[in-house]
């Protein structure tokens, strides 16, 4: 199973891609240009290159949960979904779809998106961004034979820096963190769960393939709209 569970999301090119995204990430942040925007955001420098580094490297990483029973599963193919790439991951033989869970793309953002909520006790407006975005995103969201959910990789992004400021502009980045991480999860995957069985995906990643890209994204988006919002670093309530 392990062979199975442990693969990239992305097509090698796109992951490079990525790749190169974090080195400049990494340089702006050695530079003071995003050091800022994280300590708004109540992210110190360092957390700021864990979070970005291990979201990117944690795609790599599906925790499997449960085997569903499906269709026969398509191995060793690409599928191209709005102008984006995605693997699916080759398999000799499997009795089912393999349901996981990406370490990058749902563990990491979970874990961050429960530390800003408790941080500046965003209980009801954040609650409100994580309803509002997952009602968008699953309108949006397709199910792709041989892949699993997918949604457009700028869906989340938009409707994120929309409603984060619509909310609040004194606490949009975390808001824009919470609601598009959050949302895109279960608008695209959870509420989809009933879908997978029969899509032949050897492996549907919750927060991997097809919804890994716009978790990714919505993360940097957080950066960015805590350099734009008030001038004022987010009061914390402890």
């Amino acid at each position: 199973m392990g062979s199975q569970v442990h693969y990239l999301p992305l097509t090698p090119g796109l992951f490079s891609i990525l790749v190169l995204l974090f080195a400049g990430l990494i340089i702006l942040i050695q530079l003071r240009i995003l050091r800022y925007a994280y300590m708004k955001l109540g992210v110190g420098p360092g957390m700021a290159l864990a979070l970005l580094f291990g979201s990117l490297i944690g795609s790599y990483f599906n925790i499997p949960v449960t085997i569903l029973p499906g269709k026969t599963i398509q191995t060793g193919e690409i599928v191209d979904f709005y102008g984006m790439r995605y693997v699916v991951p080759y398999v000799t033989s499997w009795p089912g779809t393999v349901l996981a869970v990406n370490v990058g793309g749902a563990v990491i953002p979970t874990l961050m998106s429960t530390y800003l909520v408790l941080r500046y006790q965003l209980w009801v407006k954040a609650a409100i961004a994580v309803v509002v975005i997952a009602i968008v995103i699953h309108a949006s969201a397709t199910p792709v034979q041989g892949v699993g959910i997918a949604v457009p990789v700028f869906a989340p992004v938009i409707t994120t820096a929309i409603l984060a400021f619509i909310l609040s502009r004194e606490y949009a980045a975390p808001l824009a963190y919470i609601g598009g991480s959050m949302g895109t999860l279960i608008g695209a995957d959870l509420m989809n769960l009933d879908k997978i069985g029969g899509l032949g995906a050897p492996v549907a990643s919750i927060g991997g393939a097809g919804t890994f890209d716009g978790i990714f994204l919505t993360g940097i988006l957080a950066v960015l709209l805590a350099g734009i919002a008030s001038p004022s670093r987010p009061r914390e309530v402890w």
